[in-house]
């Protein structure tokens, strides 16, 4: 097989890319009217797909969902107030790789019109208060920085303060490596908090979701007294390719998926996206009876 230079294949991709709009355009075919499945390739209609919430009619492949979406699917209309939306990140360290940290920053917030990769708040859940965070993916990949370990604590302490049940859904590539040895104090902050928390007797419920690794899983992502999961998600701390490349073994099918990890313990129950807010609503009452 003849070898290709890294320029031919780009422009071969660039020529690929340009023909597939030539035909949409021949077509009348908007691009952003269909979406292909990232498990099993089917081709779905997007109003179709959103109203199914974001799930696979085929496959039950569970897309991800924005912050503003997954408030939306737990929380009663209207209810929730987000708390301790004026606190930002800065580049305290002057860090800089390919770009400045101060540049990545300006560009996650106008790229995903959040200001930081969670947002906490008070809201109801079938009627019930509850403190909430909800992690974005799309704000730096959901990275841990010290703003994020500063909200989380914050919510926790909320929770404490009005005795309530917290929620936590994640979703995090881990911590911010921009911010160095404080992203990493994050862990124990927020360990520290959810300790308060368990002492006050007050229930901490994580939802988690593709994917939730590194630092946020090694703190207050698996901390939970309730973990639930969706369907396919990857948990973890380091990927299954680094560790498969440390320990030089093969690691089983579906290691760090949801359902291996609730087959060994670590997760309580994989719940549907549709049945989400119904399942949590019961482990409320529960708590509240």
């Amino acid at each position: 097989m003849a070898k290709i230079s890294i320029h031919e294949w780009f422009t071969r991709k660039k020529k690929a890319k340009a023909e597939t709009e030539a035909v949409s355009a021949r077509l009348d075919i908007p691009g952003n009217l269909w979406i292909k499945c990232y498990k099993c390739s089917a081709t779905l209609f997007i109003k179709d797909l959103e109203a199914n919430l974001k799930v696979c009619p085929k496959c039950n492949y569970h897309f991800k969902l924005s912050s503003a979406e997954r408030i939306k699917l737990l929380c009663d209309e209207g209810t929730f107030k987000e708390l301790n939306a004026e606190i930002r990140s800065t580049d305290f360290l002057g860090f800089s790789d390919s770009q400045p940290y101060q540049k990545r920053i300006e560009d996650s917030m106008l790229k995903s019109n959040l200001m930081e990769a969670v947002i906490t708040g008070e809201g109801q859940v079938s009627s019930i208060p509850v403190a909430l965070g909800v992690m974005d993916f799309s704000f730096m990949g959901g990275s841990m920085g010290s703003v994020v370990g500063e909200k989380i604590t914050r919510i926790a302490e909320h929770g404490m303060e009005h005795k309530l049940p917290v929620i936590v859904v994640t979703a995090s590539g881990g911590a911010r490596m921009q911010e160095g040895i404080m992203s990493l104090m994050q862990m124990a902050k927020t360990s520290a908090a959810l300790q308060r928390l368990r002492e006050f007797g007050l229930p901490y419920i994580v939802i988690l979701t593709d994917p939730t690794t590194g630092g946020t899983t090694a703190s207050f992502a698996m901390l939970g007294d309730i973990h639930i999961a969706e369907p396919g998600a990857l948990i973890g701390f380091a990927g299954p390719r680094v560790i498969e490349q440390t320990i030089r073994q093969k690691l089983p099918v579906g290691f760090q998926r949801s359902e291996f990890l609730e087959s060994h313990g670590m997760v309580d129950v994989i719940v549907n996206r549709k049945d989400l807010k119904s399942t949590l609503t019961k482990i409320l009452r529960f708590y509240k009876d």
